[in-house]
C-alpha cells in the first residue's frame, strides 16, 4: 500500500511477512531625557547534579549505570520487553526522550546510553542489549537506532539471537547484504531527502529484506530531517505513533 501527503504527510510502503525580557522605560515627558533601556539579563539552564545521562536523564528516570570509560547510561521503565536505543553519530540520549517517555508510558523497559563515537556502536549496543536482557523480568529485545545506530541495528540483533522482538532503523543506510540476513520483524523511517539513510537507502534494504518476519518502510516526503530530529519536526508525532503501533504490534512472539 502506498499513500503520498505534503509536509503534515508521509509516504508508506508497507509489507508484511517476510530568561527574563527587559521592559522599556515609559515614554517620557516633554522636558524629561529618555532612560536607556535595562539590558535584560539570561536567565542560567538549570544545573543538573548527582548520576544523570547527558543532564536529562537522572535518578528520578531510573537506574543509572557506568559502561566502558565510565561512560553513564540508564534503564527506564519495568516492562518484560526492553528497548536499546543507539543514538546518532555526534548525537545524544536527549533528543531520544520523546521516544523514549512514550515507550515507558506503554509499558516497555528502555536502556539509553552515552557513548564514544570511536566504538562501532554494533560492539556497543550488543552489550547493552545483553545487560538489559539480563535485567528481572526482561524477556525479548528492540533494537531502535538513528543514522550509524540504525545501520549496525540489524547486525547487533543477529548477534543477540532469538530474543531479538525486533529492530527499528531511524534514517539508517542498511547494507542490502545484512538486510537479506534480517528474520525479526523490521521498522524503517526515514525523510526522502536526507542525504544518509534517505528515500533511495531506506527502498535497497527494503527489498533486500525479505526473510524479515515483518518489513515496513515509511518516508517522509520532501523532507530531510534526519534521525531523531523528525521527533521535532510538524510530522514527529506520526513518526512516534508508527514506532509505538509496531512495536506493539511485535512485543509478543509469532505476533504480525
Amino acid at each position: 500500500m502506498r499513500a503520498t501527503i505534503g509536509l503534515a504527510g508521509l509516504l508508506v510502503v508497507l509489507t508484511a511477512c517476510g530568561g527574563t525580557v527587559g521592559t522599556a522605560a515609559p515614554p517620557p515627558a516633554a522636558t524629561a531625557t529618555t532612560a536607556p533601556t535595562p539590558t535584560p539579563t539570561p536567565t542560567p539552564s538549570p544545573v543538573v547534579t548527582g548520576p544523570n545521562v547527558s543532564g536529562c536523564f537522572t535518578e528520578d528516570d531510573g537506574r543509572i549505570f557506568t559502561h566502558g570509560d565510565d561512560l553513564p547510561g540508564v534503564v527506564t521503565g519495568k516492562g518484560e520487553t526492553g528497548v536499546v536505543i543507539t543514538y546518532e553519530r555526534n548525537g545524544n540520549v536527549c533528543t531520544w526522550r520523546p521516544l523514549s517517555d512514550r515507550l515507558v508510558a506503554a509499558g516497555y523497559r528502555v536502556l539509553l546510553y552515552a557513548r564514544d563515537s570511536r566504538t562501532p556502536p554494533e560492539d556497543v549496543a550488543v552489550a547493552m542489549g545483553r545487560r538489559l536482557a539480563k535485567e528481572k523480568g526482561v524477556k525479548r529485545l528492540f533494537f531502535v537506532g538513528g543514522s550509524i545506530g540504525a545501520t549496525t541495528a540489524p547486525l547487533a540483533a543477529a548477534r543477540l539471537g532469538g530474543r531479538t522482538a525486533g529492530i527499528v532503523a531511524l534514517s539508517g543506510a542498511i547494507d542490502p547484504g545484512d538486510a537479506a540476513k534480517i528474520t525479526a520483524p523490521l521498522l524503517q523511517i526515514g525523510t526522502e531527502n536526507d542525504g544518509y539513510g534517505g528515500a533511495a537507502d531506506l527502498q535497497a534494504a527494503h527489498d533486500a529484506a525479505t526473510k524479515a518476519a515483518a518489513n515496513e518502510l515509511l518516508v517522509v516526503k520532501g523532507e530531510s530531517a534526519h534521525a531523531s530530529a523528525m521527533f521535532r519536526a510538524p510530522y514527529g508525532p506520526q513518526v512516534l505513533d508508527r514506532v509505538l503501533t509496531f512495536m506493539n504490534r511485535h512485543r509478543q512472539p509469532g505476533r504480525r
